[in-house]
């Protein structure tokens, strides 16, 4: 797999243009006077689905040969790679049928089976639906795409980065959360082209840290996968942003899971908005950096605002 470059992130925006809107970049002086920064929040949970995964499945999906698009996609997910795919494969006529966990997000199930996705069940968590959408990818002869070993998804998700430094060419940092790590991989790719001293930092739930201790240890390496956050939610990190991540991100931060929902009662008010668990993450991360960045102008990517009333109501009661 050969790594996107800056040229491709350019391209993906011409593709991605005619169906996707350009997603607000907001500054809340709320969440400045809390973290001492100046915060700017990516709002991705205002993408039709609600979430960033949307633009690489566009990107994607638009792509495909014909023969392709005629043998249908198929995909695992816990619920936002998932819901891109089922998106993009609705807006180009391509069948989708999309592997998740046997305990998957309500909301995001619905919303895959609305877009007119076939939705299968299987095994515990993501990795078990993943190693059997691959089986059946190879049995079928259709096109598998992976949530993040995709050059393509990459490239389109990382139009998100270009956005807020378009927007706000004198952000300092940029924070990502990561599951699979495909949003910061992307991230890293844009700011790094732009201006190198954009620092670009991940955070990962202290619960699924497969991908923050494969960044630290520069090696694949798998791990426990116990977070509630479901966009958080891989045992096993993937190889294509792994890579990039190795050579380009600036930082990796874990959080804890009363830190995540914390987070999301924060966005609720001081923000007023919502977020799921994942696109949480980085304001957790914000303010688990203390004093850090304190001054500079931050960018937080609200990754996905894709919480199920449950969730909700769990993190406004602890909060």
């Amino acid at each position: 797999m050969i790594a996107p470059a800056f040229i491709d992130v350019l391209r993906a925006r011409k593709v991605i243009a005619p169906h996707l809107s350009r997603t607000p970049l907001i500054n809340y002086p709320a969440l400045g006077e809390l973290t001492g920064a100046r915060v700017f929040v990516k709002h991705e949970n205002c993408q039709p689905i609600g979430v960033f995964k949307v633009r690489g499945g566009i990107n994607l999906v638009s792509q495909l040969s014909p023969e392709e698009r005629q043998r249908g996609v198929i995909a695992a997910s816990t619920g936002n790679h998932g819901q891109s795919v089922a998106y993009a494969a609705r807006v180009f006529g391509v069948a989708a049928r999309v592997l998740v966990p046997e305990n998957a997000n309500p909301v995001k199930v619905a919303s895959m089976q609305n877009l007119g996705a076939e939705v299968v069940f299987y095994g515990p968590d993501f990795d078990a639906a993943r190693e059997h959408c691959e089986d059946l990818a190879r049995r079928s002869n259709v096109r598998y795409i992976h949530s993040g070993n995709e050059p393509l998804l990459i490239a389109g998700v990382a139009t998100a980065a270009l956005e807020i430094i378009e927007d706000l060419p004198e952000v300092d940092a940029i924070i990502v959360p990561v599951g699979g790590g495909s949003g910061a991989a992307g991230a890293c790719i844009a700011a790094k082209a732009i201006n190198p001293r954009i620092q670009v930092i991940g955070v990962q739930a202290e619960q699924a840290p497969a991908a923050y201790k494969s960044w630290r240890a520069k090696r694949l390496v798998e791990d426990k996968m116990e977070t509630a956050a479901e966009g958080l939610a891989t045992r096993s990190a993937f190889e294509l942003p792994q890579r990039i991540l190795w050579e380009q991100l600036d930082d990796f931060i874990l959080v804890s899971e009363d830190e995540i929902r914390s987070a999301i009662s924060i966005f609720v008010d001081k923000a007023h908005t919502l977020a799921e668990g994942a696109g949480a993450a980085s304001l957790a991360g914000l303010i688990k950096l203390g004093d850090r960045l304190a001054g500079r102008t931050v960018a937080l990517v609200l990754s996905g605002g894709n919480i199920t009333i449950e969730q909700l109501r769990a993190a406004i009661t602890a909060y």
